[in-house]
């Protein structure tokens, strides 16, 4: 019976999908074949993805699922969404940090970030603010597909001069129309309480579905939606992120470390710090040993022949202790499994998990791997190729104690070698054009763990004193937001208890001039 109805479920949205196509084509197109821009049009006409997200956004309603698709088409064409990009936005808007992508809330959904103190009212620059909106929008959209963001309205040491209320409602169309289901949530922090008059207006800019998702909170509370270490200092985090450019910084992903060690940096744009960084970490990870594994260069013809000869001895052991992937994504260079997601659980079964990478093209394929948490995990091999029509397995493991979190990411990343005989892959990635490059995230699944739940007395003394430290900082936490409340509302009794009193003084005093007047109209002259 349920198989029946889920096959039946699919076939309406197949052919709500199919109407939908059919009735652009008739009613939206048949105006003008310039109206939208032809890569919209064409993604609505190949990509189902694309048309449920709208269908789904608009309840399945026809009618309102056409005009919301307009809408979108219409505005994306007058910005030229499709060609945005960091030349044909001000360098000075990216200079400034008002607005960018950092880190992840509690669920794992990227944090969208809006420094409103930074944010000047001007008409002249307004429809660029705008575009550069869109420019991280579409970015994002592109390289998470479906994967919903976290809005954060930052509104420390703000005030009405930094709140303007048209480019609010533009943000929030951006979620309500043009960007269907890409809002998880929309966290306000520190709003003055000057301006709560101007956030019931943007209440009623949100409508029904998505006013559930406006977070109003304080520095505080806000602990209760994204974790510390990426909340800054102002805001009681501990994440040391300070905003620059360039580069953009949308990617929190660095190399992770290797059985031999970290990989050497290849990129120009890591920074002398996150090097030393990763030097302190693998030195704290050996420093039982006195051994200091060297950073190796990595030549293809050496490389693969080594690589080939050691992991077919140790390979299959390796491989057999790893969660092994059920999906596919089909990539222009690399096919990669699993699709989306890493499994990992507490269990020791569960503490490896496998990539399968298939190279699909007629050439050599440079590959690396990178990650939001390379403290977290070990990678072997981060950094290799493959030839034609060859897979390579990789085994991603939790190193330690260290558990599996929705926030943690990683980043695949392939470009087809033109000499692979004599590059090396250091070398390669310094050297390669950044439009040849494939990229494909991953996000990461904590599992729970059956045996824990089942056996909590055979935890270890180390998993028992995070589970507390876990379960002591969670109710730590609630204690805090609600010792705010309270103390909020203390405050709002002590001001009403202040008026009162105030109003019956104000009572006595005119009590006592009456009687006095009284008195003195009575007394004989």
């Amino acid at each position: 019976m349920a198989e029946n109805e889920s096959h039946e479920g699919e076939q309406d949205l197949e052919r709500k999908i199919e109407e939908i196509r059919r009735r652009f084509n008739d009613e939206l197109l048949q105006d003008s074949t310039d109206k939208y821009d032809s890569r919209d049009v064409e993604r609505l006409q190949s990509d189902d993805t694309v048309v449920e997200g709208y269908l789904e956004w608009r309840h399945y309603v026809i009618d309102d699922t056409l005009k919301m698709i307009d809408d979108s088409f219409l505005w994306r064409k007058e910005y030229g969404v499709n060609d945005l990009n960091e030349s044909t936005i001000p360098k000075w808007m990216f200079e400034t940090g008002a607005v960018y992508l950092h880190g992840y809330d509690k669920e794992g959904n990227k944090l969208f970030w809006f420094k409103v103190k930074l944010n000047v009212k001007d008409a002249k620059t307004a429809l660029d603010k705008k575009k550069y909106v869109a420019f991280w929008l579409e970015r994002y959209a592109k390289r998470e597909p479906g994967m919903p963001l976290t809005v954060v309205f930052d509104m420390a040491e703000s005030g009405i001069g930094n709140i303007d209320m048209d480019f609010v409602k533009y943000v929030i169309n951006c979620f309500k129309v043009y960007y269907p289901k890409f809002l998880s949530k929309m966290i306000i922090v520190d709003m003055p309480w000057i301006m709560n008059a101007a956030w019931k207006i943007v209440k009623s800019w949100l409508g029904p579905d998505a006013i559930s998702k406006l977070k109003f909170t304080s520095k505080t509370e806000v602990q209760t939606f994204i974790d510390p270490e990426y909340l800054p200092p102002h805001m009681g985090g501990t994440d040391p992120f300070k905003y620059s450019y360039p580069p953009l910084p949308d990617d929190d992903f660095q190399t992770p470390i290797t059985d031999n060690g970290p990989i050497v940096s290849e990129d120009d744009a890591e920074s002398k710090e996150g090097e030393a960084e990763s030097r302190d970490a693998l030195e704290s990870s050996f420093n039982s040993t006195d051994v200091v594994a060297k950073p190796k260069k990595v030549n293809f013809q050496e490389d693969s022949l080594r690589s080939e000869d050691n992991d077919r001895s140790e390979g299959s052991a390796r491989v057999k202790g790893a969660r092994k992937p059920l999906t596919t994504f089909k990539g222009a260079l690399l096919d990669v499994s699993p699709a989306e997601e890493l499994s990992f659980g507490s269990g020791e079964t569960e503490r490896k998990c496998l990539i399968i990478l298939t190279n699909v093209t007629k050439n050599q394929v440079a590959f690396k791997v990178r990650t939001t948490a390379p403290e977290k995990y070990r990678v072997k091999p981060s950094s290799s190729s493959c030839e034609p029509g060859v897979s390579v397995d990789i085994i991603v493991s939790l190193h330690g104690g260290s558990q599996a979190s929705p926030q943690d990411r990683f980043l695949i990343m392939a470009a087809e070698m033109d000499n692979a005989g004599s590059q090396e892959l250091a070398q390669f990635w310094k050297e390669v054009s950044k439009t040849k490059v494939m990229e494909h995230r991953l996000r990461c699944h904590a599992l729970n763990s059956v045996k824990a739940t089942a056996n909590p007395l055979k935890e270890t003394p180390a998993e028992m004193a995070a589970n507390g430290q876990q379960e002591l900082s969670t109710a730590l936490m609630r204690v805090m937001a609600c010792n705010s409340r309270l103390e909020q509302k203390l405050n709002a009794c002590l001001w009403e208890q202040k008026v009162v009193m105030g109003l019956v003084l104000v009572l006595l005093v005119l009590n006592l001039l009456s009687l006095y007047l009284l008195g003195t109209a009575q007394r004989p002259s």
